[in-house]
């Protein structure tokens, strides 16, 4: 990948943040077919429902270490008083309902893998194993959720996840590289392939 500078076409939403700009640059929209990465997007995504992605991502670190480096089995067997210690903890979003739902989408990640013999395989099915690649020149065109999103939220609810609704499933969907929804005048446009860089 080049070498970006501040001059680089980007798409608008990254802002001039480093960390932003960084995790536009090198993950957004990169084909990810691992697990853990798959994951811990996931819970990410759902963490970040009425807030901001820049919100999020400033407390990644933070989650990782809160959340147990988001290892499925320790997670899934998470009890009242690790509810209680997340709640205080400053470093994520001290959601009652959202940390609850981490440990109900362990288990329920847990259990996909066991069926599919991935979570990839599970999720990556409803774009057919290949990224959906658009072509938007504007950020108005990029749309919330799709008619695959919503597929995809069903489904997850269905297996007992939560905060998983379908403009949630879009955004894990552009996270992890299903669709390619940087815009074409930028840089990273269909520069997305294969593994995360």
């Amino acid at each position: 990948m080049p070498a970006a500078s501040d001059t680089t076409p980007r798409c608008p939403w990254c802002g001039s943040d480093p960390l932003y700009v960084r995790y536009h640059d090198q993950e957004w929209g990169v084909p990810s077919h691992d697990d853990a990465h798959l994951f811990e997007m996931l819970i990410l995504e759902g963490a970040q429902a009425g807030l901001s992605w820049s919100t999020i991502l400033k407390k990644r670190a933070n989650y990782r270490e809160a959340f147990s480096g988001f290892d499925p089995y320790t997670m899934a067997r998470y009890e009242e008083c690790d509810f209680d210690r997340l709640m205080k903890n400053e470093g994520i979003v001290r959601n009652r309902l959202k940390i609850e739902a981490a440990k109900k989408n362990a288990i329920a990640f847990l259990a996909a893998r066991e069926e599919f013999g991935s979570f990839d395989a599970c999720v990556w099915r409803f774009v057919d194993g290949e990224p959906r690649r658009n072509a938007w020149t504007a950020m108005h065109q990029v749309p919330a959720s799709t008619p695959e999103s919503d597929a995809l939220s069903e489904e997850l609810k269905r297996r007992g996840f939560g905060f998983v609704g379908g403009t949630i499933c879009y955004a894990f969907m552009q996270a992890v590289g299903m669709v390619d929804d940087h815009l074409v005048d930028c840089f990273r446009h269909g520069a997305a392939r294969g593994r995360r860089p």
